[in-house]
């Protein structure tokens, strides 16, 4: 029986010398207590060397899958003929078994005497010592994790941090610069800045025409729309600018050249990091877009730091001072951070963006870890979750609508079901109900008067012309009552203007009494004043005598 055994050197056959003692595992350990103990039952019969590091790890991250390596077949077909092999994983011995034809055996003997060979292996393969196999485990463990975890040049989103970064200040600068365009040659032709709007045609138009009294001689169709460059050059004709020396011209030209070269240079890096982007982080990149997501990876330092993050933390990522200013005030803590720049937030109403916010995080946190842990490189997912956010985002919108097409409470007005009234229409089917004059209560008759009345009978005309007469008379009656009582009130109305004019005569007197002692009073006022005036200035004279 022979025995495979791996080691970061190569691969080592063995010869089981004495296969009774096999029979029991449990004394088996003992015979591995020493070198010469172990040589007894385990002898080497062949060695396979590795000849570099890459071998190594190609043998091993095979064996990981179960596989024989092309060494590894040649190896045992040379040194197997006929013999029964020991193997440490059952499905190795099965594919070794298929292809080489060589009879695999794993059982808890071969891993018992697995576990022997690994104690005593330096001194069972000779010219292998202790201190050359430590660092050969060592490099060829870190060569198999850093397989393990499929590390690969485009998954480094280091690129996409500094991009990003480098994006933004050239946002910065680029704006700046333009506004230094804009002020300078505003002293030649202060006109222009109405007249173009867009940094980068003005930067253009600037260039090409240098002063403005060119501008009639030359082509602006190229930059500018024929109405704009109409009005261009017959504001140059009238513009109130300063006159500029050529060399000025000459230094703002420079400037424009700049402004062009930096938009052509942040065109570039944005189509950059989109293609990054697109590469790292698929799914975030189809929910929240490259900008947003690239920002969010800045935020949070890395793709696999950001992965480590609750919805609720991407939620706000890039609102901290707003959410500490509102936990120290204890004032409503904000909705959104970074993620209100989306375009699916962008789309909703005012009212809605804290509720698609929230689910955008909650797909938003999923996407990214499901890009940094992955193995997939597409982006299904999170168009799948950006196809449920836009009908969640449909969904709200139109309940809202629903509540608004019933009546202005929101509750749809229900009207009763009448079975005699058509459909669309408001007149009834059947008759309308004919008054029954018999169920009226009669006033002041007997039992025997009003069985004698007949309801069906119709008063005679004597009846009707006396009720008529009886009624004329009270109206005339009414009439005069009112006429009288119109003459009494006017009568009590005199009177009582006849009192009123009385008590208003009473109060003028009065009013002129009292008005002519404070006149009186005011008078007296005034003369002790002079008085006391004329004895003040007595006795200032005196004083200076």
């Amino acid at each position: 029986m022979l025995v495979l055994f791996e080691t970061p050197a190569g691969f080592a056959l063995f010869k089981v010398l004495d296969e009774g003692k096999l029979s029991k595992v449990e004394d088996l350990s003992k015979e591995f207590t020493t070198s010469d103990s172990a040589r007894k039952v385990v002898k080497l019969k062949a060695f396979s060397k590795f000849e570099n590091t890459s071998e190594a790890l190609s043998a091993a991250t095979l064996l990981i899958d179960s596989k024989p390596s092309k060494e590894l077949r040649k190896f045992l077909k040379a040194h197997c003929d006929g013999e029964t092999l020991g193997v440490a994983d059952s499905k190795l011995g099965n594919t070794i078994k298929e292809k080489l034809q060589i009879e695999c055996v794993h059982n808890n003997v071969v891993m018992e005497l697995m576990r022997g060979l690994r104690s005593q292996l330096t001194e069972l393969i000779s010219g292998l010592a202790t201190q050359d196999l430590a660092p050969m485990s060592l490099g060829l463990s870190h060569s198999l994790s850093r397989y393990k975890l499929k590390f690969s040049p485009d998954k480094v989103d280091t690129m996409i941090v500094q991009a990003i970064g480098l994006l933004d200040d050239l946002d910065k600068e680029l704006n700046t610069y333009a506004m230094r365009v804009r002020e300078w040659y505003g002293w030649h032709f202060p006109e222009l800045a109405k007249i173009v709007q867009d940094n980068i045609l003005y930067a253009k138009a600037v260039k090409l025409m240098g002063d403005r009294v060119n501008a009639a001689k030359l082509d602006f169709s190229e930059i500018l729309p024929e109405e704009v460059e109409a009005e261009l050059k017959e504001a140059a004709m009238i513009s109130m600018g300063t006159e500029v020396s050529d060399l000025d011209l000459e230094n703002i030209k420079d400037l424009c050249s700049q402004v062009l070269s930096f938009s052509e240079y942040r065109a570039q890096l944005y189509d950059y990091l989109k293609s990054r982007m697109n590469t790292i982080a698929p799914n975030l990149t189809a929910l929240v877009g490259e900008l947003v997501g690239a920002r969010l990876i800045s935020h949070g330092g890395s793709l696999m730091n950001l992965a480590k993050q609750p919805g609720s933390t991407v939620q706000i990522l890039g609102a901290e001072k707003a959410l500490f200013r509102a936990l120290k005030t204890k004032h409503a803590t904000p909705k959104y951070g970074l993620i209100y720049h989306a375009s699916l937030i962008g789309q909703a109403a005012p009212k809605h963006k804290g509720k698609i916010a929230r689910s955008l995080a909650s797909k938003a946190s999923l996407a990214i870890r499901y890009d940094a842990l992955g193995d997939g490189q597409d982006n299904t997912m999170g168009l799948e979750n950006r196809v449920k956010l836009e009908a969640r985002l449909r969904a709200l919108e139109g309940k809202e609508l629903g509540k608004s097409a019933g009546s202005a409470k929101g509750k749809p007005k229900i009207e009763a079901y009448d079975k005699d009234r058509k459909k669309g229409a408001g007149a009834l089917i059947t008759p309308a109900k004919v008054y029954n004059p018999s169920a009226d209560a009669v006033i002041g008759c007997t039992d025997n008067e009003e069985q004698k009345i007949s309801v069906d009978e119709p008063p005679s005309q004597t009846e009707v012309s006396e009720k008529k007469k009886k009624k004329k008379k009270s109206a005339e009656a009414e009439d005069n009552g009112i006429v009288e009582s119109e003459e009494t009130g006017t009568k009590k109305e005199k009177k009582k203007k006849t009192h009123a004019a009385a008590d208003g005569t009473e109060e003028n007197v009065e009013v002129e009494k009292s008005k002519k002692k404070k006149r009186k009073h005011s008078d007296d006022d005034e003369s002790e004043t002079a008085d006391k005036k004329k004895e003040k200035k007595k006795k200032k004279k005196k004083t200076e005598e």
